[in-house]
């Protein structure tokens, strides 16, 4: 059976559009991961720059800090990781690939940034200093987690 010209063309652009659809899913799971990253960072930058005294103490917007922290801290990770989407695969990802050869170490390590954050917005609003002995505890367990499984920024 011989195919046109058109049917071949519209064959191939299927095949184009599935595999278009097929890689904008994968940049959208980077994005996600992303945006919850950013949401750390913002949060734990509020709350260090209190901690430090660069910024007026502001219990409301401490306590919000912190309970952002722990809500994002327990967002389900199931979908956000999947093979691929590593920095090895992905130029916008820092994901290392030791992700996916360690993931129950991995994803243990947003239930310890979980303990931290609760323990964060227990106190949050009880002033600075009670921030600042709270935040070597998120440290720890953002540090450990990214010195294993993040590509630094050099």
């Amino acid at each position: 059976m011989k195919l046109s010209a058109l049917s071949v063309a519209a064959i191939l652009a299927g095949t184009v559009l599935v595999q278009a659809q097929d890689a904008d899913e994968v940049p959208a799971v980077v994005e996600a991961r992303h945006g919850i990253m950013y949401n750390f960072s913002y949060s734990l930058s509020t709350l260090g720059d209190m901690a430090k005294g660069e910024v007026e103490y502001d219990a409301e917007l401490a306590q919000a800090a912190a309970d952002r922290l722990v809500t994002m801290s327990d967002i389900n990770q199931t979908g956000l990781w999947p093979e691929g989407t590593s920095s090895e695969e992905i130029e916008a990802s820092r994901a290392l690939p030791a992700i996916w050869e360690n993931m129950d170490d991995f994803l243990s390590g947003f239930g310890d940034l979980h303990e931290a954050s609760m323990a964060m917005a227990e106190v949050a609003g009880d002033g600075q200093s009670a921030l600042g002995a709270q935040m070597q505890g998120i440290g720890r367990s953002c540090g450990g987690c990214h010195e294993d499984y993040r590509m630094s920024n050099n």
